[in-house]
């Protein structure tokens, strides 16, 4: 019963955890939809995602043990944002423009340390966690170059939540002093770390819970 019993509640939390992680980061990719506040949401966006993906990709890691299941969860979110992202193009938005994160390197990163350090939990945490808060910035910004005129698509096609008073008219540069990926970076190398031990820390409460 208990093997069973596991086997549910582990594919269980994996949906639930993978699911909400992309909820609650399902629009991270539209920064540039905030024209006059764009870098300083790249920046929080980038910390909000950093959270959501080193707490589930560790939790899914330390639960199973096995090297590669943090990008197996990271393809988890990347294929959900996909489909999400589906209804921006379904209300006009060119494929171009259409900005999905960039997780799944950031996640292999997690799995390597895991695995270069013989599955070592606290390595994982250091290691790993500086690793996933330094590249998940790097990584969206090249992702975020890549979109065709960001600017002029922004204004062409203003986000429809957004009533018309509040689209923006001039963009406003130099937030946080030009540099987004290094803010984002710098303070997702702390953070990180944090968020990796609040993964490794889910475990092992989910284990009491199913051992109880």
């Amino acid at each position: 019963v208990m093997v069973w019993l596991r086997r549910c509640t582990h594919y269980l939390f994996i949906v639930v955890v993978a699911v909400n992680s992309t909820l609650l980061t399902i629009n991270a990719g539209d920064y540039i939809f905030y024209t006059d506040w764009a870098w300083t949401s790249f920046t929080v966006f980038s910390i909000s995602q950093t959270l959501m993906l080193a707490v589930g990709a560790t939790y899914y890691l330390t639960f199973t043990g096995v090297p590669g299941t943090a990008t197996y969860y990271g393809l988890i979110m990347t294929v959900y944002t996909w489909v999400a992202k589906g209804a921006w193009f379904a209300l006009g938005y060119p494929y171009d423009f259409i900005v999905t994160p960039i997780w799944l390197p950031s996640a292999t990163l997690l799995d390597l340390a895991y695995w270069a350090t013989k599955r070592n939990k606290h390595s994982l945490i250091l290691f790993g966690g500086v690793l996933v808060g330094m590249s998940l910035p790097l990584f969206n910004m090249v992702n975020l170059i890549t979109v065709a005129d960001p600017l002029e698509t922004a204004f062409k096609y203003p986000r429809p939540t957004l009533p018309p008073y509040m689209t923006p008219i001039e963009p406003q540069v130099g937030k946080f002093y030009n540099s987004p990926v290094a803010l984002g970076a710098g303070a997702g190398a702390v953070l990180s770390v944090t968020f990796t031990a609040l993964g490794c820390k889910l475990n092992t409460w989910t284990y009491r819970w199913m051992a109880a």
